[in-house]
């Protein structure tokens, strides 16, 4: 039985990075990872219902929901791919806010803009690609920075942390929702899931068992809820606290700008 392995996270080199199961040089993680996606791109959505069986859009919703976002409010959503999380949230902040769609994949933003046009959003969103790890906004210019599905695929995360911060207002928020390590009880049939049917849906669909292959082992070395919760802390956030869902599947991470 395939089991997680955090600690893979710590014993990982300077020089050396995951991808997936697989000890890579840093400065390949990128690049690996942009392959990843501009493969899945156009089968991005209906892969996350398939995957999820539309659990994914319910963890959105409730992401959305303890954003307590107001009109007039700046939020940044990072490795926003598709939209979805961006589209309601331009919604929520109104013609006096502003939403920023932010992905370090070209291929994945091109799918959001259609996402976009189709729900009407203009004047309020905009789009740019950008990484993660060092972003290119001004100190302190957003209310609230979210991040789904997306932070296990940054290479340094603690430099991506630490950049999310300077770009927080104070009393503004980050927002992390990540698939975690699940209840114990969970784990034989969740690990048969991820490394058996989620390869072959994956190869059926999107023509691509590969890249569903490291997506799966892409969640069992991120950090765990705790260890990711430290981090965050680390990077200077405060009143940090988390929220299983799905019995631990996914949880969502919040943290604050004092």
């Amino acid at each position: 039985m395939l089991e997680y392995r955090p600690l893979i996270v710590k014993l990982m080199s300077k020089q050396t990075t995951h991808f997936g199961y697989e000890s890579i040089p840093v400065a390949e993680k990128a690049n690996r990872v942009r392959g990843v996606f501009d493969s899945v791109a156009s089968k991005y959505d209906i892969m996350n219902d398939l995957m999820s069986g539309g659990l994914h859009r319910l963890w959105k919703r409730y992401t959305i929901d303890q954003a307590a976002a107001k009109p007039g409010q700046f939020i940044l959503d990072l490795a926003g791919g598709t939209g979805d999380l961006a589209l309601q949230f331009a919604k929520i902040v109104g013609p006096s806010g502003h939403v920023t769609l932010a992905d370090i994949n070209h291929a994945m933003l091109c799918e959001g803009r259609k996402r976009l046009v189709d729900g009407g959003v203009a004047g309020n969103l905009s789009i740019t690609q950008v990484d993660a790890e060092n972003l290119p906004f001004a100190k302190s210019s957003y209310d609230c920075v979210t991040i789904a599905f997306g932070l296990r695929n940054v290479t340094d995360k603690d430099a991506a942390l630490r950049s999310m911060f300077r770009v927080l207002k104070p009393g503004g928020k980050v927002m992390i929702l990540e698939f975690s390590k699940p209840a114990e009880i969970l784990k034989p049939a969740y690990d048969f899931y991820s490394f058996n049917v989620l390869p072959y849906v994956g190869k059926v669909v999107a023509n691509d068992e590969d890249s569903y292959r490291y997506l799966a082992e892409s969640i069992r070395v991120h950090p765990d809820q705790d260890t990711l919760l430290a981090m965050m802390k680390d990077a200077g956030l405060e009143r940090c606290r988390y929220h299983n869902l799905t019995g631990g599947v996914v949880a969502l991470h919040v943290g604050y700008r004092i």
